[in-house]
């Protein structure tokens, strides 16, 4: 039996700092980045790189967003297995679950080395888009607001510098959930994850990113039912038109000064109230 542990989501470790009065010893702490191992029924399916924590979250909103599992219902257990190069995350899934799981797996077979490949593998890629159902609409106050309350939740990321968050946040309510990774996708995993099994809906919420928008982000987000994202960096194009597309408001660029607004704009109170004028 092993006698490995999870690792912690960080380590102080040495470092030199050069600045103008020469180079100073010192410590920095820095985030843990382990390879965190899917597997249904013991069968592997991924391995991604990321941060060893909140990993039933990511467990759970990892297979919700590639379309294992459509509900908490379809996962009957999750057991870690800490190992000492990383973590293995034994997935337990109803049996029409398994059936996606058997059917998706073998989309992901290619040759050795190659990864996805050739036309399936695009087709994977840009998958159908999810038409999104979220009404409610949100002030300029409002965004504002949400965004700056992100830095002092974010502890890992006080201590680091070094890793994203990903953020539900309501009106009266304010931050609902926040989780941390070094990776950005991971992050937004593990906050489906931790809304799924708290019985949080995503449409009527703010999905708040402390990256940029790509399009997997966006994919993630319309499949778990996320109306309106609003991120402190830049979309890419790709991002745009896959929004726009889902009927989903997607928001970059939000600092202290203001926000932009790149897709369905029917969701920022002002401009709905504008264009209803």
């Amino acid at each position: 039996m092993s006698s490995a542990t999870v690792p912690p989501p960080y380590r102080r470790l040495p470092r030199l700092q050069h600045c103008c009065d020469g180079a100073i010893e010192g410590t920095r702490a820095v985030p843990e980045e382990v390879p965190i191992a899917f597997t249904y029924r013991q069968c592997s399916y991924a391995v991604m790189m990321g941060t060893p924590t909140d990993l039933e979250d990511f467990a759970i909103g990892f297979s919700l967003t590639e379309g294992l599992a459509r509900t908490t219902d379809d996962i009957q257990g999750i057991a870690l297995r800490p190992q000492h190069e990383g973590v293995v995350l034994d997935i337990e899934l109803a049996e029409a679950a398994m059936d996606r799981f058997w059917n998706r797996r073998r989309l992901l077979v290619g040759p050795s080395g190659c990864g996805l490949c050739g036309v399936e593998s695009i087709a994977q890629a840009l998958r159908p888009v999810t038409t999104v159902t979220g009404t409610r609409s949100f002030t300029p106050d409002e965004i504002a607001g949400a965004v700056a309350a992100l830095p002092r939740l974010q502890v890992l990321n006080g201590e680091t510098r070094a890793v994203h968050a990903a953020a539900l946040w309501q009106p009266a309510r304010g931050v609902l959930a926040l989780r941390e990774d070094v990776g950005r996708h991971n992050a937004l995993d593990k906050l489906i994850g931790a809304a799924a099994r708290q019985g949080v809906a995503l449409p009527d919420n703010m999905l708040l990113l402390t990256s940029r928008i790509s399009v997997e982000l966006v994919q993630k987000a319309f499949v778990a039912g996320a109306s309106m994202i609003v991120a402190v960096s830049a979309p890419t194009a790709l991002a745009i038109r896959v929004a726009d597309a889902a009927g989903m408001t997607l928001v970059g660029i939000a600092r202290d000064d203001g926000f932009e607004v790149f897709t369905h704009p029917n969701r920022i109170a002002t401009i709905a109230a504008s264009d209803a004028a």
